[in-house]
């Protein structure tokens, strides 16, 4: 007879699985949501629910956001991608520029950050090659999700699943280059894989860079003001023709579409004349005399010398305004910000401003405060790309201390027995008290979301161990899998990569970790072995571009399709989870 607490921890679970699969929820509040309902129906003491915010895992990855942080502002890794991106023009070859880099840097910091500074440096550089960014953008995820299976710091999963084996009686924590016996044949796997298999499985979404022109296009709609000194003008005569990085698509006349605007066309007051072209060449169409932005945020950008900038953000997948247009999701007043284009895909979005329904993936053109990258760079509603004007300025001259600190953690936790916590303590500490960063800036610098979402993670493990929810799902999965332990490996491995792909990563993992212990304990095998395919399954989420967060920070940038992701990151999966049911068992004995 199944007991009621069982029963109800089940359909918590359940109501978690669908809330974060089939809705646009912040993860980190659906789990810690699931924790309260527990917490309050009394099926876990809270003392106990609350247990995962003292995980060790759990306060490591915040230190080890403040060292990525001083990283970060310093520019100490960001020599790295820039020294090593030679001039071709083969596609291949530049893959494989852009991913050793990016698998090496996501070695020694969480990849997210390594992504973020890696973006507008490879989009320069494709530009300079004349290679589209579609043929790069997801290669350098794969590259950072591939890197971060190194060591013990490469990705947060690998800390909560260490921080959890260090919570298991009779289990040890894993070693800082431990996980590296299997992550290094996944990676070198993966490395070869991408630029082989890219060529077919990877679809060039945007045209080659040509001369003046990026691939990423923006439509930017502009008005004729009254009294404009081009009414009545051509628009050969206006300086409208010709502008570098821009063409004028169309042009809306009293309600109706001029699809071919001709260089004789006549200019009257009112018309809106819709460009395409690059967002660099934004200012210099608010430059034109007689011209002004058509959005419902009316910013002038000839003030960007003064306190506002550009800045670009991809929409997340959590974000509060999807499927709202930009004028209904009050975005002005919501965000200080006022959005003066949007790209999607590569897809020329024929609309007003103000008209255009938001999507996870769009990449956003803002007008806003320099204050807006401090608010909102940990925010789950933006992942950010660059900013255009006004960037924060990086302390080059500290980059030298931030990788004297890196290299200082890792050998203290590798030659002196020191754990990964208080290395990385230390570490951060160290960013503070030699300025690479400011002490102002150590909050900010933690992603509080990854942070409650992981410690609430564990409370629901905990809560599945200690009602024999646990215990009732493990036993299931053996008695579909048999006894065989290599067949339930791959059983675990299997689901668990399947849930990475639709509910992230880190709740994967966490909730798969008690299920792989009952299987374990049932066949009457090391636990060892579970853990490390629990880690390398839930990182490598290549299918889709929600179950992994680098993933959807390139999904609009590239202009790709979720089948992208399929197509290229299906055998991919594959090939990962053939290496680890395989080869786990030569490293870790059953």
């Amino acid at each position: 007879m199944v007991s009621a607490s069982v029963l109800l921890t089940c359909l918590v679970l359940v109501l978690v699985l669908a809330a974060l699969t089939l809705t646009r929820g912040a993860p980190d509040m659906i789990l810690l949501g699931g924790l309260a309902v527990l917490i309050m129906t009394g099926v876990l003491p809270a003392k106990q629910a609350l247990q995962g915010f003292a995980n060790p895992g759990v306060a490591t990855i915040a230190a080890l956001f403040v060292v990525a942080d001083g990283l970060r502002r310093t520019g100490g890794l960001e020599f790295v991608g820039r020294s090593m991106l030679l001039s071709t023009r083969s596609p291949a070859f530049a893959q494989l520029q852009v991913t050793i880099p990016a698998a090496g840097m996501s070695a020694v910091m969480n990849n997210t950050p390594v992504v973020a500074m890696m973006i507008p440096v490879i989009r320069e550089w494709a530009q300079r090659c004349r290679i589209s960014e579609s043929k790069l953008l997801i290669p350098l995820s794969y590259a950072s999700i591939l890197g971060g299976l190194l060591t013990l710091v490469g990705t947060s999963t690998t800390l909560v699943i260490n921080g959890m084996l260090l919570s298991t009686p009779g289990v040890s924590g894993l070693g800082m280059f431990e996980i590296g016996f299997i992550g290094l044949p996944v990676a070198l796997v993966g490395l070869v894989y991408i630029p082989v298999a890219s060529r077919w499985l990877l679809p060039e979404r945007r045209t080659a860079f040509i001369a003046n022109k990026d691939a990423r296009e923006y439509a930017i709609e502009m008005v004729v003001e009254d009294g404009s000194p081009l009414v009545g003008r051509s628009v050969r005569e206006g300086g409208l023709r010709h502008l570098p990085g821009l063409f004028l698509l169309e042009m809306v006349r009293s309600g109706h579409v001029v699809p071919a605007v001709g260089p004789d066309t006549r200019l009257e007051a009112g018309d809106r004349l819709v460009f395409v072209g690059i967002v660099d060449s934004v200012i210099q169409l608010q430059s034109i005399r007689g011209l002004r932005l058509a959005t419902d945020q009316f910013f002038n950008l000839g003030d960007l010398g003064g306190d506002r900038g550009l800045v670009e953000v991809v929409v997340s997948n959590t974000a509060p305004f999807i499927g709202l247009t930009i004028r209904d999701a009050q975005f002005r007043t919501r965000y200080q910000a006022g959005v003066i284009a949007v790209a999607r895909h590569g897809e020329r979005i024929r609309k007003k401003v103000g008209d255009i329904q938001l999507a996870a993936g769009d990449t956003l053109l803002l007008s806003t405060l320099p204050s807006f990258v401090e608010l909102h760079r940990n925010s789950n509603d933006f992942f950010m790309t660059r900013e255009i004007a006004h960037p924060a300025p990086i302390r080059a001259d500290r980059a030298w201390v931030s990788r004297v600190i890196l290299v200082a953690m890792i050998l203290c936790v590798v030659f002196a027995g020191v754990s990964m916590l208080q290395a990385s303590c230390m570490a951060g500490v160290a960013m503070v008290a030699t300025r690479c960063l400011r002490l102002s800036q150590v909050r900010s610098a933690i992603d509080w979301s990854v942070v409650l979402g992981v410690g609430a993670g564990i409370g629901l493990g905990a809560a599945m161990a200690e009602t024999g929810t646990a215990q009732l799902l493990g036993t299931g999965l053996v008695a579909a899998a048999g006894a065989d332990p290599m067949v339930n490996l791959g059983a675990v491995a299997v689901v668990t990569m399947l849930l990475a792909n639709v509910i992230t990563t880190k709740a994967a993992a966490i909730l798969m970790y008690p299920i792989a212990l009952t299987v374990a304990d049932s066949v009457g095998v090391s636990f060892r072995p579970f853990a490390i395919a629990i880690i390398v399954s839930a990182a490598s989420a290549f299918l889709t571009p929600v179950g992994y967060q680098t993933n959807l920070m390139v999904y609009g940038p590239g202009g790709y399709r979720s089948s992208d992701f399929v197509r290229l990151g299906g055998p991919l999966s594959i090939l990962v989870l053939a290496v680890v049911v395989v080869g786990t068992p030569w490293v870790w004995a059953f």
